[in-house]
């Protein structure tokens, strides 16, 4: 399909511009997986709810650290005071000191336990063959943890120090550069947890993915700090750690990710399948590739959604995009993770609002072109549908003329996009306000500003 190439007036948009409409209902039960709707009306969504003070009536298990291997001390510790019943709270404490990580941990079906973390979780990676062979399953995508941490009713702490350090480098150095290399681990994995919250945590070169959250709802995580930066290579997503997402929600509804920072070489915070009431807010990212839904639509037996997600009031530094969609193509070629496709689904309702860009290389993207070890081609054969995504009030610098680039698929285009209030972006190479939008098979796009002459996009495909 011949790209089209739309030219907006490059002039300021009032930011006095009226809400959208507030997105329907949700309608109905869904059900994916194991992952359900537990929300109601669509908001953006609540913040969860629970019952964070916690009385320390239960068991207090203080642990303690080893000049060799912790795991097995904290793997006790939450055997016998992370599992508590009716009014009763556990608590787990690590000391200020370093804990050292030799194995992998599954402290799963936790219940009414505090977690304290005043300390440094260090993982050893002096003996990769280990991790590549005992990493544990995190249930999607043929993916891996080091950890796999979760339960019902948890408060964990970090006091705005207590740090999980991956000691990444090690991992960075070994993969030179392989995409999803089997076995590596992920930092930690939330799975199977409701009802909780986590604050104050501080994530330091993770191995892979900082944070999987999956099977989960109703969790709150803020004041979370996320540095997975390649120190032997130049600071930037084009050199940085490759597969350093800083968060990743899976089966998941109902999560809260507020005060975030993260700086990586990859995806900010990315909602994959099945995510519902997604809210990002008041967070800043750096170096990365931005915001993202997906990579979605891998698997050609499954119907997956992510739906009712807003982020707002975010800083974007020195980025390939502020926010960005990827599906896999239609075409169903090898198998996950670096392979795949064919899959059925939506994302919809989606917003992105009060977005402050800072010398980012892009703004918005749209690629339909996922496929097999990064092939090229078929892109116009996915039949998963993006719909009804705003981009809202956006200001800051680029160095990109193009507002939004969006690769759609001819099989099932996009509908309902809207693009507002973006005339407060500066392209410094050429000192003008971006004023291009590149679409393929967009239907009905609403995008200010908008020449007259370009009105028949409106009603058209682009």
């Amino acid at each position: 399909m011949i790209r089209t190439l739309l030219a907006a007036l490059s002039v300021p948009v009032l930011s006095s511009l009226a809400s959208p409409a507030a997105a329907p209902g949700w309608g109905g039960h869904y059900e994916g997986g194991d992952g359900e709707h537990h929300g109601g009306e669509w908001g953006p969504p609540s913040s969860p709810h629970g019952p964070w003070e916690h009385g320390h009536h239960g068991p207090v298990c203080v642990v303690e650290a080893s000049a060799d291997d912790s795991s097995p001390a904290i793997l006790d510790a939450f055997a016998r005071c992370g599992h508590n019943s009716g009014s009763e709270t556990g608590k787990v404490i690590f000391k200020n000191e370093t804990y050292n990580i030799k194995q992998v941990m599954n402290t799963t079906g936790l219940c009414n336990v505090d977690v304290d973390l005043q300390g440094t979780l260090s993982w050893d990676n002096s003996d990769l063959p280990y991790w590549l062979n005992h990493s544990l399953p995190v249930g999607y995508q043929n993916q891996s943890s080091a950890w796999l941490f979760g339960g019902e009713n948890v408060k964990w702490t970090g006091n705005g120090y207590g740090t999980l350090d991956g000691n990444g480098q090690t991992w960075y150095d070994f993969v030179n550069g392989t995409n999803n290399y089997p076995g590596r681990p992920h930092q930690i994995t939330i799975t199977g947890t409701s009802d909780s919250y986590f604050s104050g945590l501080r994530f330091v070169q993770s191995q892979m993915w900082t944070m999987t959250v999956i099977h989960s709802h109703d969790l709150l995580l803020e004041d979370i700090y996320v540095n997975s930066t390649d120190q032997k290579r130049a600071v930037g997503f084009e050199f940085s750690s490759l597969n350093t997402d800083g968060a990743d929600t899976i089966y998941s509804d109902n999560i809260t990710f507020r005060r975030w920072t993260v700086d990586n070489g990859d995806d900010s915070i990315s909602a994959k399948a099945n995510s519902t009431n997604i809210l990002i807010e008041d967070c800043k990212f750096y170096t990365g590739l931005g915001v993202a839904i997906g990579s979605i639509g891998q698997y050609p037996d499954r119907f997956e959604v992510v739906e009712n997600l807003t982020a707002r009031n975010i800083e974007i530094n020195n980025m390939r995009y502020g926010v960005y969609v990827k599906t896999w193509t239609g075409v169903h070629s090898g198998y996950p993770p670096n392979g795949g496709g064919g899959g059925h689904g939506y994302a919809a309702n989606m917003t992105f609002e009060n977005f402050y860009l800072i010398n980012a290389s892009g703004i918005f993207a749209i690629t339909q072109c996922t496929s097999y070890n990064s092939a090229s081609g078929n892109c116009d054969t996915s039949e998963f549908n993006i719909r009804d995504l705003s981009i809202l009030n956006w200001n800051g610098t680029t160095t990109s003329d193009v507002i939004g680039d969006m690769q759609c698929s001819g099989a099932s285009p996009c509908t309902g996009l809207k693009i507002e209030g973006v005339g407060g972006i500066v392209d410094t190479v050429n000192g003008t306000h971006p004023d291009q939008y590149l679409c393929d098979s967009v239907v009905d796009p609403t995008v200010s500003p908008l020449r007259k002459s370009d009105n028949d996009c409106r009603i058209v495909f682009c």
